[in-house]
């Protein structure tokens, strides 16, 4: 008439939960994205994504020292040119943005987190692509890898630790990895976006960095469908030489994570993209959900797939909430 195995018996007291937990997740294991933006004067609210901001160099380094007081692993750094061109020679220019925030980090901060730097020119292109285009107005993938390389070189020089290359170009992880260190950068790591997906998630992102994009990227991010081929990608970059592999988005592909959380012996990271953000806030704010619980929740399923490391636009609020216990 009664149970003979009482798995409740664990869950009777916070004490007890505590204890068994089987997934915790901790301030260092989070990633900031932070957007940066050309001769601002004030930061501007992106409105698809309450809270977060395109700052002013000024704001950025206030912003970015308060999260890692908070206890963040890391920021990834975004920048949003005031003017582009065909080439995204923006990205290149020592001169420019990004890397003139990745230099203001740097000197702030030195060593005291682990700042990355998006590898892509789609924030400094006029056409949105994540690379240059051909004749025929195509990604031409071989000609992209020769901009990455000089890319790659200028985010060293300016400070980057880690570098995101995010374009999802073809043998874009071993370009670089070559360029840096024929040029002495053999410090420099990788963090490689190794199966970033074609998604409707990323939408909110297109306003964060003023994108100019007019159709899609679906040459060459992968198929929402396939899982396997997400974990060709993932081998071929571990073969090019990646410090770190990542799945973008995270929580529509927690299985993704989990087959390359097996496959991999490197740390694997998982993006909690601009959708997935934008999506909790909008529910939180209409009182659908609490929203504290729902965000370490999504973070604590990411961890349980397997996740390494997460970059989410939450990462200095819930690294001070995970602090208070």
């Amino acid at each position: 008439m009664f149970p003979n195995h009482r798995p409740r018996r664990l869950r009777r007291t916070p004490a007890l939960r505590r204890m068994v937990s089987e997934t915790a997740v901790e301030p260092r294991q989070l990633v900031l994205p932070m957007f940066v933006k050309e001769g601002a004067t004030e930061p501007t609210p992106i409105g698809s994504m309450p809270g977060v901001v395109q700052h002013t160099r000024d704001t950025l380094r206030k912003a970015a020292v308060e999260a890692v007081r908070a206890g963040v692993g890391g920021i990834m750094l975004f920048g949003v040119p005031e003017t582009r061109d065909a080439v995204g020679s923006g990205g290149v220019d020592p001169d420019g943005v990004l890397n003139v925030a990745l230099r203001d980090l740097r000197a702030e901060l030195g060593d005291e987190t682990v700042l990355m730097a998006d590898l892509c020119l789609d924030e400094f292109t006029d056409h949105g692509h994540c690379g240059v285009l051909d004749a025929h107005g195509e990604v031409d993938n071989d000609a992209t890898l020769a901009v990455y390389a000089d890319m790659a070189l200028a985010q060293a020089e300016a400070g980057a630790h880690l570098l995101g290359p995010s374009g999802m170009m073809d043998g874009q992880v071993g370009v670089i990895r070559e360029a840096l260190d024929t040029a002495g950068h053999h410090d420099i790591g990788l963090l490689a976006y190794s199966a970033k997906f074609a998604s409707a998630l990323f939408g909110p992102f297109r306003e964060a960095v003023d994108s100019q994009l007019t159709g899609d990227r679906k040459t060459y991010q992968q198929d929402p469908a396939n899982a396997r081929e997400a974990l060709r990608e993932v081998t071929l970059d571990l073969t090019e030489g990646a410090d770190l592999v990542m799945v973008k988005p995270a929580l529509a592909y927690l299985d993704v994570i989990r087959a390359v959380r097996e496959l991999s012996d490197v740390p694997v990271a998982a993006y909690q993209v601009s959708g997935e953000y934008a999506m909790v806030e909008a529910a939180a704010a209409n009182g659908w959900l609490d929203r504290r619980r729902t965000v370490l929740e999504t973070l604590t399923s990411i961890r349980r797939a397997g996740a390494d490391v997460i970059l989410t636009y939450w990462a200095a609020e819930a690294a001070g909430w995970l602090r208070e216990h």
